[in-house]
């Protein structure tokens, strides 16, 4: 099982948990199976085609999985999934 770091704004979509565990060999079928387990981040993590959204960003131990293989990047046991979503506006 991968460990999945939630950021303070998916918190209350899982619990209130800082970090869950969740199966899967790609880190497509990890954040499938969190939002399988916790629906409420079904939105928030995946676009209606199925596709990461553009204002996630998820890390796979400490390496944007943008540059490696997206979705289809291997995921290994003990291995660690940092969720986080961009951060825009101001003045």
């Amino acid at each position: 099982m991968a460990t999945v770091k939630i950021p303070p704004v998916l918190r209350p979509s899982v619990g209130g948990e800082k970090t869950v565990a969740a199966d899967g060999s790609s880190v497509g079928e990890v954040l499938k199976s969190l939002a399988s387990t916790h629906p409420a981040t079904q939105t928030q993590l995946f676009s209606s085609e199925g596709e990461l959204n553009r204002y996630v960003n998820v890390y796979l131990n400490d390496e944007d999985v943008r540059v490696l293989d997206g979705l289809e990047t291997s995921v290994g046991e003990g291995d660690t999934l940092v969720i986080l979503p961009a951060m825009a506006g101001g003045a």
